[in-house]
């Protein structure tokens, strides 16, 4: 007799829920790998500016390439309000927002210091602009500022959010 496996007729469990919906896949473009040239890695087009709900994603991608990332740098107007610390995938992950940094970007540093800098593309961005950044960040050759990559590909700027 070949055993049947029991399916419960029982709903399920909150959280086997969130586990059973898809995912919407992650709109990131890198660079291949190779000494480091220009201002940025590649290109990043999260769907909220809501950082804590968005960065356990893309952590969870780039730890395959740069292993354990335990801190974050961005600029303080791409992002909603975001807490000092998140838990990602059981990782603490310091969360650095600052005002002097480059605007429309994200560093993602890793365990052993290397850095990954990518153009953040605003989540309300046509398809067609974000597509048209995320290419050209990535290129191998790229070595256009984050000013050029705006302006040439018709991304817009999020208004500065006031300090709370």
């Amino acid at each position: 007799m070949t055993p049947v496996p029991h399916r419960s007729t029982a709903p399920p469990a909150a959280d086997d829920a969130d586990e059973q919906q898809p995912r919407s896949p992650l709109r990131l473009r890198l660079r291949p790998q190779a000494p480091a040239t220009g201002y940025v890695d590649g290109a990043w087009w999260p769907r909220s500016h809501d950082l804590t709900t968005e960065l356990p994603a893309l952590l969870a991608v780039l730890n395959v390439r740069l292993g354990e990332i335990p801190r974050v740098n961005y600029h303080l107007s791409d992002w909603d309000t975001a807490p000092r610390r998140i838990a990602a995938d059981g990782i603490r992950v310091r969360l650095d927002g600052f005002w002097t940094r480059p605007a429309h970007t994200v560093d993602l540093i890793a365990s052993d210091r290397r850095r990954l800098t990518l153009l953040l593309v605003p989540p309300d961005t046509s398809s067609a602009a974000a597509h048209e950044a995320m290419m050209r960040a990535a290129h191998r050759d790229n070595t256009d500022t984050v000013a050029d990559l705006f302006s040439s590909t018709a991304l817009q700027t999020r208004a500065p959010q006031p300090r709370e």
